[in-house]
């Protein structure tokens, strides 16, 4: 099984953007969970991370991001950082066959109407590739790429 990123979607509430992603994985659930929820993991696909302490309630740092908070934790399930300047991730894992899982993403940040201006932004906050349907993309390329490379 290879893995595969279904079109994003992107919603518009005021002020408050929120990206929407399927990326199949093709590894378990348990292969796959160090992967957002350790700061190597994160850092093999997503980025650098200063602290993280793998429990609700934890606390998050990533730079550029600044700090914040872990707003969920279902462990194998569900992870979620909330974080001052850099909204709010949430990567709920579920099976896809027998050695595969589905992430089901949610990003949801303050922001104008537009991609350009939204990663704009962003990018000032200290994140490259933006909040932007492409950046997010690009990262979840380079997971499954990573992933792939996990026995």
């Amino acid at each position: 099984m290879s893995g595969s990123i279904e079109q994003g979607t992107s919603q518009t509430h005021g002020d408050i953007r929120i990206l929407h992603f399927l990326v199949r994985l093709p590894r378990t659930m348990e292969a796959v969970w160090p992967a957002f929820t350790t700061p190597e993991g994160l850092a093999q696909w997503f980025g650098p991370v200063d602290v993280l302490e793998p429990r609700y309630g934890g606390v998050i740092g990533l730079p550029g991001l600044g700090g914040g908070q872990v707003t969920a934790w279902d462990v194998d399930r569900v992870a979620e950082y909330t974080v001052e300047g850099g909204g709010r991730m949430r990567f709920h894992l579920e099976r896809d066959g027998e050695r595969g899982c589905a992430l089901r993403f949610t990003y949801e940040f303050q922001g104008g109407g537009d991609d350009e201006d939204d990663a704009a932004g962003t990018a000032r906050a200290g994140e490259p590739e933006g909040g932007s349907e492409p950046g997010w993309r690009a990262r979840f390329e380079r997971l499954i790429e990573h992933m792939e490379q996990v026995p």
